[in-house]
């Protein structure tokens, strides 16, 4: 029931399409890398899906296969028709939106709200963004399956001495646990991107790593994103203005460490040290 190479090509001439660089599209038109990417999301009956980026249809066909309730979520004005001509014979509903803009609220609680699976093949020049916002934000999301730039993958399911380690690994491990689940070489897709692709797997927490009641969320990404900012600094240079002295010895953090070198959880004491200092300090 997905599409093929010959039918994507085909598809885009009937609709007058050609893919847009600008958007970041490279459509998968392997059938067997759809079906893999829909097992390794274990979803099926009585599972809501909600995918982004949709395209022309094809993984959200394997999403199909499964049982699972589908939402699939396509931006490009031009495609949305040849989306639909594939995707609503089936039990998909379309919603045509900016996922970066769309009310979540509006479109996850139809017809109740609930938890749900975002499993998509993402956009290089979005998926960083998206997947942070999306954590932020957007709570109903409990899992995720996402098909990203390699490198983009490495950094999103990275920890402490990894190479990709930076501050939207920080932001993962805030809010979820991540992990490596596959490679995808560029021959699957419709044209052939220049790199590799990675699955990966986020499972949101029950509970954020740093109790918010602690640490207060905002401060704790101001720090590392200042910390990141200045990598090759370091803390004490990097977060000058931010964190003082005391602070440093308050969380047992060295001031000669580097953003790299501290997990989420040194993070939030340095974060949560340094709310009490201000605080003491009064107005």
């Amino acid at each position: 029931m997905t599409l093929s190479r010959r039918e994507v090509i085909d598809l885009l001439a009937r609709h007058g399409l050609r893919p847009r660089r600008a958007l970041g599209q490279h459509f998968v038109v392997d059938p067997n890398t759809v079906r893999r990417v829909a097992r390794l999301a274990g979803v099926g009956p009585g599972d809501r899906v909600v995918e982004i980026g949709a395209g022309l249809g094809s993984l959200t066909l394997a999403l199909v296969e499964t049982g699972a309730e589908v939402v699939a979520v396509e931006v490009d004005d031009h495609l949305v028709a040849a989306l639909r001509e594939v995707v609503e014979p089936h039990p998909v509903r379309v919603v045509h939106g900016d996922a970066l803009a769309i009310d979540w609220d509006a479109v996850l609680d139809h017809p109740q709200p609930g938890h749900w699976v975002l499993v998509a093949n993402l956009p290089y020049n979005v998926a960083t963004p998206l997947i942070a916002e999306l954590l932020d934000r957007v709570p109903a999301i409990v899992r995720m399956l996402v098909m990203v730039q390699y490198e983009v993958g490495e950094r999103l399911a990275a920890g402490v001495g990894d190479p990709g380690y930076g501050a939207v690994s920080v932001k993962v491990g805030y809010w979820a646990t991540a992990r490596l689940a596959g490679h995808v070489p560029p021959t699957v897709f419709w044209p052939q991107p220049a790199v590799d692709s990675a699955l990966v797997v986020i499972e949101r927490r029950a509970t954020p790593a740093v109790d918010p009641a602690v640490a207060d969320p905002g401060t704790l990404f101001a720090l590392v994103r200042a910390g990141f900012a200045h990598r090759r600094k370091m803390l004490r240079g990097a977060l000058a203005g931010h964190v003082d002295a005391e602070d440093f010895a308050c969380a047992g953090v060295r001031p000669e460490a580097r953003a790299e070198e501290l997990d989420v959880s040194a993070w939030g004491r340095l974060a949560a040290c340094a709310e009490r200092r201000r605080s003491a300090m009064g107005p």
